[in-house]
């Protein structure tokens, strides 16, 4: 094992905050391995690269001998976590955040062991509690302190709604960590307040508290909210290698120098050292390869130069079996599979991103007449080959 001080060099790197950075030493010093807790929500059914950043120190931790937790957060989901937000979010059903929580299993172990990871459902514990227990957790935290919160601040001096269940949040995250024994807990840099709070409930709870460890946030595509799905600024971790590689080449110079500096394991140095096409092709190339594997990686960037660079047909075009003789542009754009829906089928069109046997379509009303091996695209990177059935 790495001495103390090889690991805090290693775990230090790309944080925000560690609080407190002299007591992970002394648990380290303990020499057992650390309980590290990172909790995530199944809101959505995909994780993205805004994820692999918290990931990626997760992984680091378990390399170093150190222990998982991964909590997926199938009760809290249900409340939703008011972080950031400047109203009440929506509550989903128990139904769909157990549906997105299996996604979750999946792609977790696309980057981190099952020999140091735990995963484990709060649910597990949260729907265990009486009321009087609820009550007990609630004695242990102010009022005044969740109004110490930013988010929680400008909503009250604007009199907008703040429900009481969105101060039970934090304090359900922060129970988490007591009912864990969690040593470290990881998060986003907007995590804060929430890990802040898990610190305060261990003491309550006469535990030693956990240390704080926070992490930047990688800005999404359109260069200025963080990524998210809810913003459609996100690329999913399972996503094609061809479609990740061409969505980081479509991301802006200045944002390709912000994510080398917060996805550590590309190399920025090098990528810096390049012209920025060049570069963003290398960090590309890096995050396919992180996220799938080397020979993948290159099939990608060859399907990017020979489609997107050179205007070429890709080598390899997926068919679909159509019936019909004729149908309106919209329709077969979204039976060919090019759209999941028939609105964005017709938005895309309007938008002049659809061609049928390179001539471009842009009403989408517009009957088209089915040729057996005509080939469809949409947008810069979607190929479709008609079969007649």
């Amino acid at each position: 094992m790495k001495s103390i001080e090889e690991q805090i060099e290693i775990l230090k790197k790309g944080c925000v905050n560690i609080i407190e950075e002299e007591e992970i030493k002394e648990k380290l010093r303990e020499k057992r391995p650390l309980r590290v807790k990172f909790g995530a929500d199944p809101s959505s059914p995909d994780l993205h690269l805004g994820h692999l950043v918290v990931l990626n120190k997760l992984r680091e931790f378990g390399e170093l001998g150190h222990k998982i937790i991964f909590i997926i957060g199938d009760f809290t989901a249900r409340i939703g976590d008011p972080s950031g937000q400047k109203a009440t979010r929506p509550v989903l059903s128990k139904e769909d955040v157990l549906k997105n929580a299996q996604t979750y299993q999946k792609q977790i172990f696309r980057i981190l062991d099952k020999s140091y990871t735990e995963i484990v459902y709060n649910s597990r514990w949260l729907e265990k509690m009486s009321l009087e227990q609820i009550f007990q957790l609630t004695s242990k935290y102010t009022i005044a302190r969740m109004l110490e919160r930013r988010d929680f601040r400008e909503r009250f001096e604007k009199n907008q709604d703040i429900y009481t269940t969105e101060f039970l949040y934090p304090l359900l995250q922060g129970y988490d960590s007591v009912y864990l024994k969690a040593d470290v807990e990881i998060g986003g840099e907007d995590q804060i307040f929430n890990l802040l709070v898990g610190r305060t409930l261990q003491q309550k709870f006469s535990q030693k508290p956990q240390v704080v460890m926070t992490l930047p946030l990688l800005v999404g595509t359109d260069g200025e909210k963080k990524m998210s799905k809810s913003y459609n600024n996100y690329i999913g971790i399972t996503e094609e290698p061809q479609e990740i590689y061409g969505k980081v080449m479509s991301i802006s110079d200045k944002l390709m120098y912000d994510w080398i500096k917060i996805l550590t394991f590309v190399d920025g140095e090098r990528i810096k050292s390049l012209p920025p096409r060049q570069g963003k092709a290398l960090l590309a190339f890096e995050i396919v390869k992180f996220l799938y594997d080397e020979e993948k990686a290159k099939k990608a960037q060859a399907h990017f130069e020979k489609v997107i660079v050179n205007k070429d047909l890709p080598e390899e075009i997926r068919e679909v079996v159509i019936k019909e003789k004729k149908l309106p542009a919209f329709e077969l754009v979204y039976c060919a599979g090019l759209c999941q829906s028939k609105t964005q089928a017709k938005q895309l069109i309007s938008q002049g991103g659809f061609s049928a046997d390179g001539k471009k379509i842009a009403d989408f009303k517009k009957i088209i007449e089915i040729k057996d091996g005509m080939i469809l695209k949409a947008g810069k990177r979607n190929f479709a080959k008609i079969k007649r059935g």
